[in-house]
């Protein structure tokens, strides 16, 4: 199964784990991320300590635990690129999460690209 069909399939949570120049690290619960293609994801994000690490250290780890078992997967990712407000938000946006929130309408968002650098499995090294 392609990654994207996986992530669009499967119920479960997520983490985003980043860390500023310094190794402060942070985890935020995030959505599932959305495909531009297999090795390259979007996030969108406001602009809190998980944006703000990203643009101090480009490194980033997502952790994905599948609703009611231990299955699941860790994307290793690098930061390529990102765009504020960008138009393409409101297109990607899942159904569910359009009009969460008051304030969603009112603050800047950001269209956050990675690479997929590794994948492996929720627990242990793939082999």
């Amino acid at each position: 199964m392609k990654l994207q069909d996986y992530f669009e399939n499967t119920c479960g949570i997520g983490v985003l784990s980043t860390a500023d120049d310094k190794g402060k690290v942070n985890a935020a619960i995030y959505g599932r991320p959305h495909f531009m293609d297999e090795k390259t994801v979007v996030f969108i994000a406001s602009d809190r300590l998980t944006h703000s690490n990203l643009g101090k250290n480009p490194s980033a780890i997502y952790l994905f635990k599948e609703e009611g078992s231990y299955k699941g997967h860790r994307l290793y990712l690098t930061k390529t690129h990102e765009e504020k407000d960008s138009p393409l938000i409101e297109k990607i946006r899942r159904k569910r999460d359009k009009g969460t929130g008051s304030k969603y309408g009112t603050e800047s968002k950001f269209l956050i690209y990675f690479k997929v650098k590794k994948l492996l499995p929720l627990i242990g090294d793939g082999k």
